[in-house]
């Protein structure tokens, strides 16, 4: 694989690995244990959701690091270098399976503001 090509693998794999840990619903569990999200109503009548990280020592630290999509997205690309280094067959697996769901993403998010 060209240069230019794994790039794009990794940097597309990283960003939905990280979107998946940070803001999808099937990982809400898991963010729970180290944070809570509080709505509240501001003036104009939106709603708006807080984090309150939970705890203290290494769980609070967790809780900070999955409350911030950069820091959450510069371990999530070490991770997938580190299979990379240890795991190359499995991790270019891995890498096509989380980038072409990103591109997936990317394009329903494009065609879904078209329709509007």
């Amino acid at each position: 694989m060209s240069g230019a090509l794994s790039f794009v693998i990794f940097a597309l794999a990283s960003f939905r690995l990280t979107r998946l840990i940070v803001f999808d619903t099937i990982t809400a569990p898991f963010r729970r244990l180290f944070h809570e999200e509080k709505e509240e109503v501001n003036d104009k009548g939106e709603t708006e959701t807080y984090i309150i990280i939970k705890g203290k020592g290494l769980r609070s630290w967790v809780g900070e690091l999955l409350s911030c999509y950069w820091c959450t997205g510069i371990w999530c690309t070490a991770l997938l270098l580190a299979i990379y280094i240890l795991f190359p067959v499995f991790s270019m697996w891995l890498n096509l399976l989380l980038a072409i769901a990103a591109a997936a993403g990317i394009i329903e998010a494009i065609v879904s503001r078209l329709v509007e």
